[in-house]
């Protein structure tokens, strides 16, 4: 759920406008709905696999790591990608690297449903998000080469709903796929349906998707992307390992290294800025106080939906013994609200209130986190389903005031030129939160449980744990309110403020940011 799958696909920005785009046919509609349902596949298998990882740790016998891996794997993967994947797309052909792509995820889906044992599940999920690096920049670069302008405003709203739908039918289809236990296969079905539709997603793709290029690309940095995975790499296997193991020593100084790289990238960056104009990381934008604040907010904010949706599971089907479905179903409000309160916020309310909404988004995200506390310490292991509605609506809503609305807010003071590499890092360091998030979840959450629980002992420790953990998340919240103080007041969309009901325009090339929409909860 957290981080952010529209915000990846309509923002990664890095390159340079299209190729005019072909005469109109029939068949642009068909290459649509090619990329639209490759998106849609990559939506889905995050909150399909966030919702099956308490049955994968029973049946595969998975430590805790190792859990935390298939998640976090997979976004630290997406995200030294993200802006990659899209430069490989604007040099070689968007059409090329979206096929690769897709082929890549297709198969990285199936060795995930084949996996004899954690460690080879881990190393799959962690070629499923490279693949996804690679797949998800071109979608909305094939659609601006493929749509004339005056077309895109409904291609935008269609991918709008696509991501709302992903949002709430993952976990239903993971809790179904889990619970239906089919061929005997338990959890596996769940990567494994990935395999029919990327086959007819490749297969078509060939024949009905055109080919385009940047006439301007930038080029790779791969040393660049070599760092940032280095830094992280560093930063967090001592995170997730570290209770295991202990707390060793090495771990320490790991962490302790991990900043020195990212020194070593800072000072890189710095020196391919001016030497070719084409650095992973622009640190110029840096000197943008709204700018740096919004990367501070992205950053953050995908630690704390990494900590809580994973907890959050584990504590409805470990904790309290629910089933998937159960589990699944309990969360559809929370699908709702963000969807709903997405909408409002875009179209109501920020152009009314500006800063103010993603404020109070934030503070309605602590105050349902609070309360789910207190819910959670009142009723103990017999708490309801329905009883949990109400924290959850509340948190959804202030989710949705927020992710809608954010990139926008981020990216309003930035100078033009430059609004496709700060659209670009927005998207890569909110999976860099979320993957680190998923890390910390062994410090707030598995590090005030017991190493040898009976079974008596297991629900108590895991609520326990769960309102331990989010009351770090409701201190990240607070913080995140403070830290959007340094928002500018209103968007660059609506600079006068003002009520409307127009919807954002779309953006005119693969390098202009587009406007955000709900799905940004679904990574």
């Amino acid at each position: 759920m957290t981080s952010s799958e529209m915000s990846a696909l309509e923002g990664r920005g890095e390159s340079a406008a299209p190729l005019p785009a072909s005469p109109p046919d029939r068949t642009r509609w068909l290459a649509l709905a090619i990329v639209m349902t490759a998106a849609f596949m990559d939506l889905v298998d995050v909150t399909i696999v966030n919702i099956a990882i308490p049955s994968i740790q029973r049946d595969a016998g998975a430590t805790f790591s190792q859990i935390q891996w298939i998640t976090a794997g997979y976004a630290l993967a997406f995200a030294a990608g993200l802006i990659t994947g899209g430069r490989l797309g604007d040099i070689h052909g968007r059409k090329r690297m979206f096929l690769v792509g897709v082929a890549g995820f297709t198969l990285a889906s199936a060795l995930c449903g084949f996996a004899a044992n954690p460690e080879m599940l881990v190393a799959s999920r962690i070629l499923q998000g490279g693949m996804a690096a690679m797949m998800v920049p071109q979608v909305l670069s094939i659609v601006h080469a493929t749509f004339p302008a005056h077309e895109r405003g409904k291609v935008f709203g269609l991918f709008g709903g696509i991501v709302g739908l992903g949002a709430v039918s993952g976990p239903l289809l993971g809790a179904l796929l889990t619970e239906w236990n089919l061929f005997g296969l338990a959890w596996r079905p769940i990567f494994l349906i990935n395999l029919p539709v990327g086959i007819a997603a490749l297969l078509l793709g060939r024949r009905y998707i055109g080919e385009s290029k940047a006439p301007k690309a930038l080029k790779l940095d791969l040393v660049g992307v070599a760092l940032v995975t280095l830094g992280l790499l560093m930063l967090l296997y001592p995170l997730t390992r570290g209770r295991e193991l202990g707390w060793p020593l090495w771990g320490y100084a790991s962490m302790a290294g991990a900043l020195v790289v990212f020194g070593v990238l800072v000072a890189y960056e710095r020196r391919k800025a001016a030497r070719d104009g084409s650095p992973l990381i622009e640190t110029s934008l840096f000197t943008v106080k709204s700018f740096a604040a919004g990367i501070a907010v992205q950053t953050v904010f995908g630690v704390a939906l990494g900590v809580f949706f994973l907890v959050w599971t584990l504590y409805m089907q470990i904790g309290l013994g629910w089933t998937p479905l159960h589990a699944g179903l309990t969360g559809v409000p929370f699908s709702l609200a963000v969807s709903v309160a997405a909408g409002m916020s875009v179209q109501k309310l920020v152009p009314r209130f500006g800063r103010k909404v993603l404020q109070a988004g934030a503070l309605l995200m602590g105050l349902g986190v609070l309360l789910y506390i207190w819910e959670s310490d009142r009723y103990g292991l017999a708490i309801a389903s329905w009883q949990m509605a109400l924290p959850l609506v509340v948190m959804g809503v202030g989710m949705g005031l927020i992710v809608a609305p954010l990139t926008d807010m981020v990216l309003s003071e930035v100078p033009r030129e430059h609004a496709g590499s700060a659209s670009g890092l927005i998207n890569t360091v909110q999976q860099m939160g979320n993957a680190l998030g998923l890390g910390l979840v062994s410090v707030v959450f598995f590090g005030v449980i017991g190493d040898r629980l009976t079974p008596a002992e297991v629900g108590p420790a895991f609520a326990h744990a769960f309102r331990h953990a989010l009351v770090w998340v409701a201190v990240v919240m607070a913080v995140i309110f403070l830290l959007m103080s340094a928002l500018p007041k209103r968007s660059a969309q609506h600079p006068e403020g003002g009520d409307t009901d127009e919807p954002l325009p779309a953006p005119e090339s693969a390098g202009e940011p587009a406007p955000e929409s709900a799905g940004e909860l679904v990574h």
